[in-house]
């Protein structure tokens, strides 16, 4: 006896429940995860005020550590490459440049004034240094 085979070919669905779980939990990693990520660079508390400015010149940035510790573009440096580079600085921007300086909470006040000093000697008039805005109690 012979039987008759009947073939039928069905076209399957894709069900898109599981890649959606999927994609939500990959958005859910990532915004948690990037929240937690540390930014680059030198560890610095910044003092707080209560009064503070935004800077629209050019700002070059000095940061001071702790320990007084001299830090150009996150590179320790000496006073002396401070002026130079500072003078460079100057040379190469049409625009005003106005020195920002990052100073630790903790930092010496006669380190800062030496930064300032050198920023003087290299033709920078305009000086700032960076704080936080303090956030009310």
């Amino acid at each position: 006896m012979r039987f008759r085979r009947h073939y039928q070919i069905t076209k399957g669905e894709l069900n898109l429940t599981p890649l959606v779980d999927v994609i939500f939990l990959q958005l859910i990693y990532f915004m948690l995860t990037s929240s937690f990520i540390m930014q680059p660079g030198i560890k610095i508390k910044l003092p707080e005020a209560t009064t503070t400015e935004t800077i629209t010149e050019k700002e070059v940035f000095v940061s001071i550590s702790q320990e007084g510790i001299i830090f150009y573009k996150d590179k320790p440096i000496t006073l002396k490459i401070l002026e130079e580079l500072l003078k460079k600085e100057l040379s190469n921007k049409k625009q005003h440049v106005i020195l920002v300086i990052k100073g630790d909470k903790r930092t010496e006040h006669g380190r800062v004034v030496q930064v300032m000093d050198t920023a003087r000697k290299a033709g920078i008039n305009k000086i700032a240094i960076a704080t936080m805005p303090e956030l009310s109690k």
